[in-house]
């Protein structure tokens, strides 16, 4: 399913004569704030006629600005179903968002409302105090909610909040495998995330940080294994997986609660979290591949169910992996890291 687009809106509380410095380091482009109190730089969403996106809270104002060839929404305090169906109502009348406030019951309220919306025109917006509960917003139903207003007087938690909705796509390219060699056994991690993982998925996995093949996951099973979508069984302990704060990380460092990427053979990235990372002794195979020159190495455990992403996109198992295959990888020019960030540095890996 292909991610939608997510919008951070912001609702500054601090006082006004502070205002314009907290606009000036927010890295969102809509706010929800009187138009006449911020420059043409940011878009608006306010009560005020005179914003991008009038905020409605009755039908006779959403009435008045369709009349008006405004762009509007409309707001309602969710305190009951029948609260639920006048936001569909509304929907159907043409509002092309809506601002649900939640109190007590969040989550509940807003899957009932993504359910009856979410194969309408109309984006559904609530609202937030701190940056942890937007990224729980966004997640609702899966589907999540369309945009998120985020009432704060911090900074900090603005760019929390947008970090928190990033993703990255990787340049995957054709890995040319040169060597594949049995080097015995040693620990290997496999990681249980708290994500299903379709055909296609898996981690990127290396022995540089700069160099990885993309391990696929156990989503296919066999006549010996049931299917494990929700795991990668990724590879020895020293080897690095990128994670979505930018650092890399061992795989022996990843536990309950680490946020990992997982990655598509297209290079489309989403977050998950672990559930469990299990370090067990296995007999291990090295594969070395070149990516346009660069030249790196992965060591994998060495059984049927670990599969690589051939160029073709069909999977490949590392126990019928042979010179000369082309397999799905990442490369980029080598950087130095301390502690897992990235630094400018000379460098040289092997």
């Amino acid at each position: 399913m292909a991610e939608k687009s997510k919008d951070l809106i912001v609702r500054p509380t601090v006082q006004k004569s502070g205002l314009e410095k907290f606009l000036s380091k927010l890295s969102v482009e809509t706010l929800n704030i009187d138009p006449k109190l911020v420059s043409g730089k940011f878009k608006t969403l306010y009560e005020s006629q005179d914003a991008d996106m009038v905020v409605c809270r009755t039908f006779e104002q959403m009435k008045a600005a369709k009349s008006a060839g405004k762009t509007f929404g409309y707001y309602k305090k969710v305190l009951s179903n029948a609260d639920v169906d006048e936001i569909k109502k509304a929907s159907e009348v043409g509002a092309s968002f809506v601002i649900v406030e939640v109190d007590d019951w969040k989550i509940i309220p807003l899957e009932n409302i993504i359910a009856k919306l979410h194969k309408s025109q109309t984006k559904v917006y609530t609202t937030a105090s701190s940056s942890k509960e937007v990224a729980t917003m966004f997640s609702v139903l899966e589907l999540g909610v369309d945009g998120v207003i985020l009432s704060t007087a911090s900074e900090d938690e603005v760019q929390k909040a947008s970090a928190q909705l990033s993703s990255t796509r990787f340049p995957i390219k054709v890995a040319k495998v040169l060597e594949v060699k049995d080097v015995g056994t040693g620990e290997r991690v496999c990681v249980d995330t708290a994500s299903m993982m379709g055909m296609g998925e898996g981690m990127l996995v290396g022995s540089r940080s700069n160099f990885m093949l993309l391990v696929h996951n156990e989503s296919v099973g066999s006549s010996f294994t049931s299917p494990r979508p929700f795991r990668v069984n990724a590879g020895a302990v020293y080897c690095y997986t990128i994670t979505p704060d930018g650092n890399t990380r061992y795989l022996s460092e990843l536990e309950s609660g680490t946020e990992v990427w997982i990655v598509n053979k297209e290079g489309l990235s989403r977050k998950a979290t672990v559930g469990r990372s299990k370090i067990e002794t296995r007999p291990l195979l090295l594969i070395r591949a070149e990516i346009e020159g660069e030249v790196g190495t992965v060591i994998l455990q060495n059984a049927e169910t670990i599969r690589l992403i051939r160029s073709d996109g069909k999977l490949l198992s590392v126990t019928e992996v042979k010179v000369g295959d082309e397999v799905l990888g990442f490369s980029k020019p080598a950087s130095g890291r301390h502690f897992g960030m990235e630094v400018d540095e000379y460098i040289v890996e092997k």
